[in-house]
């Protein structure tokens, strides 16, 4: 996406010819003059999905010229226009168009030749990859049905590549989302909305859903699969509209051999148990296979086993009894599927996913076929949590990563907004990538909106790993906010989105009641001091006005666009801060009128995001989206209206402005000096952390330093001498054995260590998480005044520095440390 994205949007929008913009490293191809647009050709054999997608091109074009190209049938090139196939494709390819594609898997390559634009692919969807590509350079959303990001008439439209063309395949060879916690918006919007005549999330829904994975570049989907869905193969014209669209079809980590077991499994839950009902569960699993069998389905298949519906197997009392059985399910369903199927089983695409307590029986010594995807996840947090190893980098079957965009869970569900900041989605993808994980990536979801922009960049990475680097995060956002909403206002919108993913970093909007789920409890003062929340409040108020600013300038064309995919999110994650802020600033002051006036001001956020809510719903689109948007998932205390009941809990002021006052903040990017190793060397990786300049070693690959650990040095001043606290916070990341280690010494002081890698769902991992950050803290004696020195040093790589305070010993705590240091 980046450059070529950006730059098509500043031609199409900006140029009358394409010609005035080539330069001498590129060649135009003039689509549509302002009187006719060029023809579309295609083989007339070609395959009915590229034959869609050259339909969908015609129409791309129509949208942004008012005329729609012929797609036309022809095995010659003689006439000037647009070619789309396959390589293979009686298409009459120039002989000096010189192609490699037959050796890449869904690859394709854009061309200008002779006045004529090529677009071939290896394969079917490597054809159609490159005819959304084309309509993406040309100023077309993926999510232009998605998100309403209606087209913007031109003038002339014309396309600039470079003299060499342009070839792309995937990094990833299995790419894709899975549907989630669908109970509260896709679901309800699909059964009342979209496709009442299904009641469900049926075929005319997967069919939209089809139809932005292809845009996206993505090939592979878990359906949705809650009590609320019917089973994916259960609903009539489901598995058809998945072969028409050659979409791969898998399920999830508690969904073995394509089984939805909430919905399909009809016998009791507690039958669900391989060691008292083998004959059963194993004809459950064959009749899937059968079904499969008949047509021509793209599929992967889960292996092992867990409860119904993301719970523990069941049947086992031990480790060693769960290993045993687990091992044997597998290879009973190995065996049924190579018969079934009637190929070599290495043959046959299949995954095995160690999550939760399966990854426990993975560690202590279970044996998965080296054919086999192993597909590792995050914590559910966004931190992957376990990387191959060397040896498991050399399997055949490869590695891939589940990871949430979107959570229903302990310690917070996260399902209203998506606020996954972008340059962790890069930074835990690119290691893991860096790993050896090439085989699959799927992201949870949720409800596909308003997770639009973290699901484009997602899928973006796995196309290309190479799109981005530590340095150049930010321009994504950037690019995107230009073709979505016009090149002029690209860099205020993603000044916009960049804080508001960095803000939502510290405490996401979700978690502003300060409660837990699972056990659910109720709202709670929040950690913030009195200074902390009026600094965050008006980060939002900065936030609102500028979304105020930027609406009046936005084109009519995509308005809708805009309160879709800005408006709702980002005042949506104000108002929520708004409304526990001022409860909160009410519990702390003994003004009755101060008090009265805070806890107004709570309640018409609240108002507003009802309204914002109702807007969305219903007077969008004249109603597209209704019953789409809920701003209360799961009805947790959190989305409840503002009540007095936390003002009794903390009545009392509280001067925070002392612990402001001596308080020393430093990025972590901001070291004196620094020490790699021959291989290693730190890099500051751009729009990462709450300081939006975390710092972690390069290159991501996993490797401990058993002597001469790498360190940084800072220097920092004190007024005073006397008894400190130094606070280091690094991103609450993971490594396999749970060693990950910091050492601080200050003063060349010797070092002193300290774990920061948490195991299972401690309490000291929930907060983590919460907050994005693992806190150490080391006390401290300066005996005089002046400057210091500290240095922190790492024991392997996958350690990331993000902040650090000094600040005197026994202090009151805080919760933030603000972006831009206080010195002393």
């Amino acid at each position: 996406m980046c450059n070529k994205l950006f730059n098509a949007f500043l031609l199409i929008l900006f140029l009358t010819g394409v010609y005035a913009c080539s330069s001498d490293n590129e060649t135009g191809f003039k689509i549509y003059d302002g009187n006719k647009v060029v023809p579309i050709y295609i083989d007339e054999n070609t395959t009915d999905l590229i034959k869609w997608a050259a339909e969908e091109l015609a129409t791309d074009i129509e949208g942004l010229t008012g005329t729609k190209p012929e797609v036309k049938f022809t095995s010659s090139n003689n006439s000037s226009g647009i070619y789309i196939g396959t390589f293979k494709d009686h298409l009459n390819l120039p002989t000096d168009f010189k192609f490699s594609l037959h050796e890449e898997k869904e690859a394709f390559s854009l061309k200008n030749h002779k006045n004529s634009l090529y677009i071939i692919g290896s394969d079917v969807r490597g054809t159609v990859y490159g005819v959304f590509e084309v309509a993406e350079r040309l100023g077309i959303s993926p999510f232009k049905w998605w998100a309403d990001v209606e087209p913007i008439k031109q003038e002339s439209l014309g396309l600039n590549l470079p003299l060499d063309g342009v070839t792309e395949h995937p990094s990833v060879a299995y790419r894709g989302i899975f549907l989630n916690d669908e109970d509260w918006g896709l679901q309800p919007w699909a059964a009342k909305t979209f496709e009442p005549e299904t009641g469900d999330i049926g075929p005319r829904t997967y069919e939209r859903i089809f139809q932005l994975l292809l845009r996206l570049k993505a090939n592979t989907i878990w359906p949705a699969m809650h009590p609320c869905t019917q089973g994916f193969f259960t609903v009539d014209g489901n598995k058809e509209m998945a072969q028409k669209y050659h979409m791969v079809i898998g399920t999830s980590h508690a969904e073995p051999m394509l089984r939805n077991n909430v919905s399909e499994w009809k016998q009791d839950h507690s039958k669900y148990n391989y060691t008292t009902n083998k004959q059963d569960i194993n004809a459950y699993w064959q009749s899937r296979l059968d079904q499969l069998k008949q047509g021509d389905n793209q599929a992967i298949f889960t292996l092992g086993m867990r409860g119904i519906h993301d719970s523990g197997m069941q049947g086992i009392k031990d480790r060693e009894e769960g290993i045993t059985l687990l091992q044997d399910i597998v290879d009973n369903q190995r065996t049924m599927l190579a018969s079934t199927f009637e190929k070599p089983i290495k043959n046959i695409p299949q995954v095995f996913i160690p999550y939760k307590e399966v990854l426990e029986l993975y560690d202590a010594g279970m044996d998965i076929p080296e054919d086999v995807t192993l597909m590792w996840t995050d914590d559910n947090y966004g931190y992957v949590r376990r990387l191959s190893t060397e040896k498991d980098q050399q399997r055949p079957g490869g590695s891939g990563v589940y990871y949430h965009l979107s959570y229903w869970g302990r310690p917070h569900d996260y399902l209203w907004l998506s606020t996954a900041q972008p340059g962790l989605i890069w930074y835990e993808m690119t290691k893991a990538y860096a790993n050896g994980a090439k085989r699959i990536w799927i992201a949870n979801v949720g409800d596909i909106k308003p997770a639009e922009y973290n699901t484009e960049f997602f899928l973006d990475l796995a196309w290309d790993i190479n799109i981005l680097d530590q340095n150049t995060i930010p321009n994504h956002l950037k690019e995107w906010a230009a073709r979505e909403f016009g090149a002029e206002l690209a860099n205020d919108i993603s000044k916009l989105m960049n804080e508001y993913y960095r803000l939502a970093f510290l405490r996401k909007p979700e978690y502003m009641g300060w409660g837990q789920t699972e056990p659910t409890t109720q709202n709670n003062v929040s950690d913030f001091t009195v200074t902390e929340m009026r600094r965050r409040m008006e980060a939002y108020n900065k936030q609102i006005k500028m979304v105020d600013q930027l609406t009046k300038q936005i084109p009519k064309e995509r308005l809708a666009a805009w309160f879709q995919l800005v408006v709702y999110p980002v005042k949506g994650a104000a108002y929520m801060n708004h409304k526990f802020l001022c409860l909160n600033l009410a519990a702390k002051t003994n003004e009755k009128a101060v008090k009265v006036e805070y806890v107004k001001q709570a309640e018409l956020a609240f108002a507003q995001i009802e309204a914002l809510t109702t807007h969305y719903n219903t007077a969008l689109k004249d109603g597209k989206w209704n019953h789409m948007m809920s701003m209360k998932p799961r009805n947790l205390p959190v989305f409840h209206a503002p009540t007095a009941d936390l003002l009794q809990k903390n009545d009392e002021q509280t001067d925070s402005l002392v612990i402001e006052a001596n308080k020393i903040a430093i990025s972590a990017s901001d070291f004196e000096t620094s020490n790699g190793t021959k291989e290693f060397q730190w890099k500051t990786v751009n729009g990462l952390g709450y300081s939006n300049a975390a710092v972690t070693l390069f290159p991501l690959r996993a490797k401990t330093f058993d002597e001469n650990n790498p360190w940084l040095n800072y220097e920092f001043q004190v007024k005073e001498p006397g008894d400190y606290e130094v606070q280091l916070r690094v991103l609450p990341t993971h490594s396999n054995n749970f060693d990950h280690k910091v050492g601080l010494a200050v003063n060349n002081n010797s070092k002193t260590w300290f774990s920061v890698n948490t195991k299972g769902r401690s309490k000291v991992w929930k907060e983590n998480v919460l907050r994005n950050a693992a806190i150490v803290k080391l006390p401290v004696q300066l005996n005089k005044a002046g400057t210091h020195q500290l240095q922190i040093a790492v024991n392997q790589t996958g350690i990331v520095l993000d902040q650090i305070a000094i600040y005197k010993l026994g202090a009151p705590s805080f919760y933030e440390i603000p972006l831009k240091a206080n010195k002393q």
